[in-house]
């Protein structure tokens, strides 16, 4: 049986860390659930990182729904979290409800996830209404990279650590079981979390919140020319497959592959 959203909940009610990886396709998602990651999420990032755009705003709910696929295939116990891409719910409630229905329905995740505070909370509340879990999402939303002017930490002044602070009440109030947290200080983070019943996410927001979300690639150093400041590296291994495709490279012209006992 694959994680819920109640085990989520108890896991912040005991104060036991959510670890949770952003995965794009089977072979990733497959590897995450086998080193024990509870939670999986079908970023929108995979814009950037699978697709090459230099943003999330061209991703499509075609996009979206194909790489969920490849990761419920290559899991069976992780809670799947589908991003509702750019365009997909901001327009009114309905396109909010029939997108996150269509995630559900034909992607197979379990939950969505919306970014956003109180200008969405309506439609927040009319998707979990429907029997559908939102998870939300404040600090740097990459949907507004262009209204923000580019990928910057969020909520450095008072004015906008409590404007953040009442839009985390309102994803809660309209019924989000968790919040992911983006780029912000550590001390809002950590206010936000003590303010909150649900669990807070962080990326890149200290060391207070009730769990933290890494992208499988930044983990594993798959870009060796990309660190972000949040992560940490636990592999290098975009260095070691560049290294070992490279002896295959010379093997080949040199005539050292295959060998007699690689032919049949």
């Amino acid at each position: 049986m694959r994680t819920t959203i109640r085990d989520l909940q108890k896991m912040k009610d005991k104060d036991t860390r959510i670890p949770m990886i952003t995965a794009y396709d089977y072979t990733s998602a497959a590897i995450a659930e086998s080193a024990g990651v509870p939670i999986i999420l079908v970023g929108d990032s995979l814009g950037m990182v699978v697709l090459g755009h230099d943003s999330t705003i061209p991703v499509t709910m075609d996009d979206m729904i194909s790489h969920i696929q490849m990761v419920v295939r290559g899991t069976g116990k992780a809670h799947i979290v589908g991003d509702l891409p750019f365009m997909s719910y901001q327009v009114s409630t309905d396109d909010a409800l029939r997108n996150a229905g269509r995630l559900l329905k034909e992607g197979g995740c379990q939950s969505v996830k919306m970014e956003g505070g109180l200008a969405i909370a309506e439609s927040v509340q009319c998707v979990v209404q429907s029997g559908i879990p939102v998870m939300g999402h404040l600090g740097l939303t990459p949907q507004s990279v262009n209204q923000l002017g580019g990928y910057h930490v969020q909520g450095r002044t008072e004015e906008k650590a409590v404007a953040m602070l009442n839009d985390a009440l309102a994803l809660e109030e309209a019924g989000a079981y968790a919040v992911v947290l983006e780029l912000v200080p550590g001390n809002v983070s950590a206010t936000i979390t003590e303010r909150l019943r649900i669990p807070t996410i962080g990326i890149g927001a200290g060391i207070h919140c009730s769990g933290q979300v890494q992208v499988f690639h930044d983990l594993l150093g798959l870009f060796p020319d990309f660190s972000p400041k949040h992560s940490r590296r636990y592999a290098e291994l975009g260095l070691a497959a560049t290294e070992a495709i490279s002896g295959y490279v010379i093997d080949v012209k040199a005539r050292e592959f295959p060998s007699e006992t690689e032919s049949f």
